[in-house]
């Protein structure tokens, strides 16, 4: 196990000591950490505060920049749905983990699987339903005014 990993690992255990729930992450550049982060549910009472997520927030936040690209996040588990997307949107170069979706439902954190099973679903079938509800005739499209001033 390399030093990144050993952090983040680390980062998962003292969450545990503390309270929390055992995730730690370390987003690595150019073989540096530039942001870190363990899953701050359990003091924020965000569900979006997971180890990763805010990794990339304060990598984003020091950088000033939305894109992340060239990083590799070192996750002390297989990162969440929410987790992966936004890795994807920040453009993190790889991501590599040590515990399993398993092990986590072993430990009685099962709702990344329950969710990654529900998105293998079709959208009417998921436990969470979505619903479209067009403009009307009259209403100013806000995707045709991004995509006016964007050029596209």
């Amino acid at each position: 196990m390399d030093r990144f990993m050993e952090r983040a690992v680390s980062l998962a255990l003292m969450n545990v000591e503390e309270g929390g729930q055992p995730f730690g992450a370390v987003l690595v550049k150019d073989g540096e950490i530039i942001a870190e982060g363990v899953n701050e549910l359990h003091k924020a009472h965000d569900v979006s505060g997971h180890a990763e997520m805010l990794a990339v927030r304060r990598a984003q936040e020091e950088l000033q920049a939305a894109e992340l690209p060239g990083t590799i996040m070192y996750a002390s588990s297989e990162p969440c749905p929410m987790c992966l997307t936004a890795m994807y949107f920040a453009g993190i170069e790889k991501i590599i983990y040590c515990c399993t979706i398993d092990e986590a439902v072993a430990a009685g954190l099962g709702k990344s699987q329950e969710i990654y099973e529900d998105l293998q679903k079709s959208p009417g079938d998921r436990m969470l339903r979505l619903h479209h509800m067009p403009l009307t005739g009259e209403q100013v499209s806000p995707m045709r005014i991004f995509a006016e001033r964007s050029g596209n």
